[in-house]
């Protein structure tokens, strides 16, 4: 099939975890003989006279970088502004670049932020919509869509699940949830996790040996976090345990890898709770040198209060790290409470430090877990089935836009007051 996907990510744009899906999908298709297009933007902050619109391929995928419209607009600032302009572009770029000698047979779009361009490219070109919703903005927000910016990312949300032919998300909680906030029949969702390359999460002795001279000269025990700095990744709930951690395990250190806008939070969380000398904050660190960091480590705790899938967690068990990680989402899809790791409570610091606590103890059985976790990542979370099952869903799409008999003008939804969850 003739597949175009539509993302705000890709590399080396990067933002999340969305920006490898699509590559790692759109690589797996090609692959398995399929035609893919990406259409993507160029660096934040950059113009058409420093980072002009580029065409290229890599690794088989025809990737479209478009270049930012001059207006002076800013993500953090005006988010809304900076994704219709970004829509524009590349709405623009596809139809003077790209579709006049290409016609796809599906448009893929990968959350709200493309909704604008991804609909009106598969109107235009009378081809089926599918939609991955990777996350929801009520989700972040435990349900609660106080200020106008919220409600406005959520409408766009609801505007492009409702108008997609089909809909598919990473995990059977966000299947639930996505059903839920935008009054689907959660029966023709399709739940496709995200897959993981086991084999680039792996880092020499030497590096290996490195970090942990690095970090825990004294061989103290090393706890990780990677990710998103963001409140709904539950941070702030690790830092709090660590001081009854400490108490049962002395010396232990905490590293925090990567970058966001709780940032300042966090810090100043560390101070609350007098730990700031045991917690390291190392910023976003390259692949290499986190893979070593990973295999060093005692353990990798992820704390989140949300979490639609948690591709963190497949990473991790790549690497071979024992895992603690909470319930949240699709978290307690890919942790196995006991078997692949140990789970508690979002936002429940008791017992996040009983369950780090018994890693700890005994680090034998902490081992045997993060080998069960790696065992399972070749059977249930194989990019190659995934690209099986989204091509799979293409097809399917394309029977399914037919029977609707062409895109459906929608109105605006009703968003309710007070919390969205359990209406």
């Amino acid at each position: 099939m003739r597949v175009l996907m539509v993302s705000w990510e890709y590399p080396p744009v990067m933002v999340g975890g969305l920006g490898r899906h699509v590559h790692s999908l759109a690589t797996e298709l090609v692959a398995a003989g399929h035609e893919v297009v990406v259409l993507s933007r160029q660096p934040t902050g950059t113009d058409a006279a420093t980072h002009p619109s580029v065409e290229e391929v890599l690794d088989g995928v025809r990737v479209l970088r478009v270049a930012e419209d001059p207006a002076h607009l800013e993500f953090e600032r005006d988010m809304v502004a900076w994704t219709l302009a970004m829509g524009h572009g590349l709405l623009r770029a596809a139809l003077t670049r790209l579709c006049p000698g290409w016609r796809p047979d599906v448009v893929h779009a990968h959350d709200w932020l493309v909704a604008h361009p991804a609909i009106a490219l598969a109107d235009v070109l009378e081809v089926p919509l599918v939609a991955t919703i990777h996350a929801t903005e009520a989700g972040r927000y435990s349900g609660w869509l106080s200020s106008p910016l919220s409600r406005q990312v959520h409408s766009t949300e609801w505007w492009l699940a409702r108008r997609a032919d089909t809909v598919i998300t990473c995990s059977a909680a966000m299947r639930d949830e996505v059903a839920e906030l935008f009054d689907l029949d959660p029966g023709p969702i399709a739940v496709l996790r995200n897959g993981i390359a086991p084999r680039g999460w792996r880092a020499a002795p030497g590096m290996v040996e490195a970090a942990s001279r690095r970090y825990a000269p004294r061989g103290e025990p090393l706890l990780l976090y990677f990710g998103r700095l963001e409140y709904e990744k539950g941070v702030q709930d690790l830092i709090a345990a660590m001081p009854r951690i400490r108490r049962a395990n002395p010396g232990t250190r905490l590293l925090v890898a990567g970058t966001g806008t709780a940032t300042d939070m966090l810090v100043e969380t560390a101070r609350t709770h007098r730990v700031r000398r045991s917690v390291r904050f190392l910023g976003h660190l390259p692949d290499a040198e986190l893979a070593a960091l990973l295999m060093a480590v005692a353990a990798v705790v992820l704390p989140s209060r949300y979490e639609p899938f948690g591709i963190v967690a497949l990473e991790a068990a790549a690497a071979g790290a024992p895992l603690v990680a909470s319930t949240a989402g699709g978290l307690s899809e890919v942790v196995l409470d006991g078997e692949t790791g140990l789970s508690f409570a979002p936002g429940d610091v008791a017992g996040l430090a009983e369950a780090v606590g018994t890693v700890l103890a005994d680090p034998v059985a902490a081992r045997a877990r993060a080998a069960a976790a790696t065992a399972r990542l070749a059977n249930d979370f194989s990019w190659s089935e995934v690209a099986v099952s989204t091509a799979a869903v293409y097809a399917a799409s394309v029977y399914t836009a037919a029977a609707a008999g062409g895109p459906i003008e929608l109105g605006r939804p009703k968003i309710p007051t007070g919390n969205v969850f359990g209406r």
